[in-house]
């Protein structure tokens, strides 16, 4: 394992194994808040992977028994003294962060897998909705519990709305109800679940898989597939064919090709 440079200040870790970078929120007796510290953290730490030549999946995961509760409802709530103004400044701060770190995850040239260990509450669960691959361990617990207090996950719903159909993600979002593991499968939310005990090496074996593939592929397949999954269908295969084009004519692809027909392993390009 080599170790990514340490911050000590970091509410999360950084290693790095086979070419994946495991990030891992490390705010176990706070539950992992999304809170502002956490949210920059993990936009550094994703743009210094995406920019690793060495790093070829990424993997989020945590420690202690909730992968993540969400926003860290502290900073969301009105302080003695504080006006109207200033809660609801700091609090679109929070969001506006909040949607800059989940796209860069849908904006990032690697493949990004959730490795879910607990409970994901909130913008928790729609942290685990914006990963490109999401394994869960069985105990694990989804929710979106906002209206349990009077208000709504409305910016979770976006991206565990496109995920999930629109029926399930709003009996999430009405109910406060937590989901198990196999029923965010079923949701498709999550893409497995498995014994806990497993879970870190199921999510291992995935990513390394992942990595020892063509990085030009996934980068450019990842962008392309999300650009045309909300394109009206005629346009979508109008773009996808392009795409296509462009990636089966690329230096990897020709090498894969020649790979497969010399029945060799392919020497991929350089990121």
């Amino acid at each position: 394992m080599s170790e990514a440079v340490p911050n000590m200040d970091a509410p999360l870790t950084e290693s790095t194994r086979n070419n994946v970078r495991w990030i891992t929120l490390d705010r176990e007796k706070q539950r992992n808040p999304l809170s502002l510290q956490m949210l920059h953290s993990l936009i550094d730490a994703l743009e210094r992977a995406g920019d690793d030549p060495a790093v070829r999946a990424i993997v989020i995961a945590a420690n202690g028994p909730v992968f993540s509760a969400g926003h860290d409802l502290r900073e969301m709530s009105k302080s003695d003294g504080e006006s109207r103004e200033s809660q609801v400044q700091r609090m679109r701060e929070i969001l506006d962060t909040c949607s800059r770190m989940m796209l860069g995850i849908v904006n990032s040239p690697k493949a990004i897998i959730a490795c879910v260990q607990g409970t994901a509450t909130a913008a928790g669960c729609q942290l685990v909705s914006a990963c490109d691959l999401a394994i869960a361990a069985d105990s694990a617990k989804f929710c979106t519990p906002g209206v349990n207090m009077g208000g709504f996950c409305t910016t979770p719903l976006v991206g565990i709305g496109r995920n999930v159909h629109r029926k399930h993600a709003m009996a999430l979002a009405l109910t406060g109800d937590a989901f198990s593991a196999e029923d965010a499968v079923r949701f498709g939310l999550i893409n497995e679940c498995v014994p806990g005990d497993l879970l870190v090496d199921r999510t291992t074996e995935l990513a390394e898989r992942i990595a020892a593939k063509s990085a030009q592929g996934i980068r450019h397949g990842k962008a392309d597939f999300y650009r045309q999954v909300d394109m009206p269908i005629e346009d979508a295969f109008a773009y996808a064919n392009e795409a296509m084009v462009r990636a089966m004519t690329s230096p990897d692809a020709e090498e894969g090709k020649a790979a497969f027909f010399e029945k060799r392993t392919p020497n991929w390009g350089d990121a």
